[in-house]
């Protein structure tokens, strides 16, 4: 089951997702970070602590995000703890392209 649970903090908006992120749930993660940044967040954080699978409808979802951000003048952190979940960014070489942190604290501080 697909969790989604955003709030305003110091430093930027958070939205913790809990719940693979594939396939199925893929476009409701989209909706959400469309909603967010629309709202003109300019800082947002996607907390995948709580992600145990990432596919690449996913990871799709979240190279948009990254696009939409800056496009929109503001900047994307992804919080990434799970090692399969980081694997795959680190696979793909998006590791290099996105700016992952260990803690949320971390990444709202940056």
């Amino acid at each position: 089951m697909l969790v989604l649970d955003d709030e305003e903090r110091p430093g930027g908006r958070v939205l913790s997702i809990s719940g693979d992120v594939d396939v199925v749930n893929a476009p409701k993660v989209r909706g959400e970070i469309i909603r967010l940044l629309g709202d003109g967040s300019g800082r947002l954080v996607l907390d995948l602590t709580r992600v145990p699978f990432l596919d690449s409808f996913g990871l799709g979802v979240l190279v948009g995000a990254l696009k939409r951000s800056r496009s929109a003048g503001g900047s994307l952190g992804v919080v990434v703890t799970e090692p399969r979940v980081r694997s795959v960014f680190e696979v793909t070489g998006l590791d290099g392209v996105f700016d992952l942190y260990d803690s949320v604290d971390a990444a709202l501080e940056s």
